[in-house]
């Protein structure tokens, strides 16, 4: 995705390691903006990053590190971070902010997340914003699943969808072996 809309300021950035692989923060004057997966689909690109900076002090990245952390730690964790989700579509935002309201445990299909935003003939539409998500993990796209419950799309690699729904307690995920990451 390009970050045309926020690209322009310079962005703080953390990177984390987490059971799934490292993961990069990044954060602007709004909110956090950006949790993506090593390697992760519709990831900024380096030009995109050109004017990030590091910023291992900064607060909004310690506190969404910390969270992410307990997250994976199995401790009980309600991300309440804000949000920066303006270098999408209206359309997109509006999207993000529905996956919001989906509970940690639970899940939605594709058809479900459009009928609720009100646009039931939008489903590839949604599904589109949905593998777009700049903030995984916080903003659960992982908790969108087929029509008919299965695991489909996720821009982070579905062995880690397949895994943060384990994580979560989904009744239908069994046991998952992630690649080997080397720090």
């Amino acid at each position: 995705m390009p970050f045309t809309k926020i690209a322009m300021t310079s962005l703080k950035t953390l990177r984390i390691d987490s059971p799934l692989g490292p993961i990069t923060l990044a954060a602007s004057q709004v909110g956090l903006c950006g949790l993506w997966f090593e390697n992760q689909k519709h990831s900024p690109s380096d030009a995109d990053r050109h004017n990030w900076q590091t910023d291992a002090q900064h607060p909004l990245l310690q506190s969404a590190a910390a969270q992410v952390q307990a997250y994976f730690a199995n401790q009980p964790v309600v991300f309440d971070l804000a949000l920066d989700l303006s270098a999408g579509t209206l359309f997109q935002q509006s999207v993000w902010q529905a996956l919001l309201g989906i509970p940690s445990g639970q899940t939605r299909s594709y058809g479900d997340l459009a009928r609720h935003l009100g646009k039931a003939q939008a489903v590839r539409a949604v599904g589109a914003a949905v593998g777009r998500n700049p903030v995984s993990l916080i903003v659960p796209c992982h908790r969108i699943l087929g029509a008919a419950g299965q695991l489909t799309g996720y821009a982070g690699g579905l062995w880690r969808k397949q895994a943060l729904l384990q994580r979560e307690g989904h009744p239908m995920v069994r046991p998952v072996s992630p690649p080997h990451f080397s720090a």
